[in-house]
């Protein structure tokens, strides 16, 4: 695997402390990620940096009965995509790559995907921007210090820069191969993770819109 080191301080040349990486996934679409890795601007490599259940907003995560009307809508990605389910990358300059290998539970099938972050993004990232935050009330500088990465079925990675109080922004799409391994790098004998009853019924009723993202 390209990332395989072990991770290392470099030296940073953003303005701030960390930047912070993200995942969504397109309601009922499930995924679980199994590891997500980063080399940054310096080429130092760090590990471990994303792991679990992508951010959705159906299935409700207080709900457990399958609803009778289904509120979620799949299709295609939000105009304003949340963070996401994430932390911040700390100890790193920013991203040169970014290596997810993820479970769409929904299929099911095992993708993998080598991210390759712009120069134009890392702009992005270092400059600084005048924006009105409600959440303060006035303007205030602002910076894109958040990586967002949607995950959907048929191994679609689409990516986008945002930051607190700035409108997202989407920079590349990126299609995953499958993981020839299968699920934990075939360490699971072939078992994924289970899909939620709600998610499983809204798949049967309606399929999966694969030509939405």
């Amino acid at each position: 695997m390209m990332l395989s080191s072990c991770a290392a301080l470099g030296n940073q040349k953003m303005p701030y402390d960390a930047w912070r990486l993200g995942f969504i996934a397109p309601d009922y679409m499930e995924v679980w990620i199994e590891t997500a890795q980063v080399v940054d601007v310096e080429n130092y490599v760090f590990l471990g940096v994303g792991g679990g259940v992508a951010a959705m907003n159906y299935p409700d995560a207080f709900g457990s009965d399958v609803p009778k009307l289904f509120e979620g809508d799949p299709t295609g990605w939000p105009k304003h995509p949340s963070w996401g389910a994430g932390k911040y990358v700390r100890g790193s300059d920013l991203p040169k790559k970014i290596y997810v290998r993820w479970q769409s539970m929904v299929e099911p099938q095992t993708y993998e995907a080598y991210i390759e972050i712009p120069e134009s993004t890392r702009e992005m990232m270092r400059n600084s921007v005048e924006v009105f935050c409600r959440a303060d009330g006035k303007v205030i500088t602002d910076y894109r210090e958040a990586i967002v990465i949607g995950l959907a079925p048929g191994g679609i990675a689409k990516t986008w820069v945002t930051g607190p109080c700035l409108k997202p922004i989407e920079v590349s799409r990126t299609q995953a191969t499958v993981d020839p391994r299968g699920p934990y790098e075939g360490k699971s004998n072939g078992h994924y993770r289970p899909l939620t009853d709600i998610s499983k019924a809204y798949v049967e009723k309606f399929g999966i819109p694969y030509e939405s993202w």
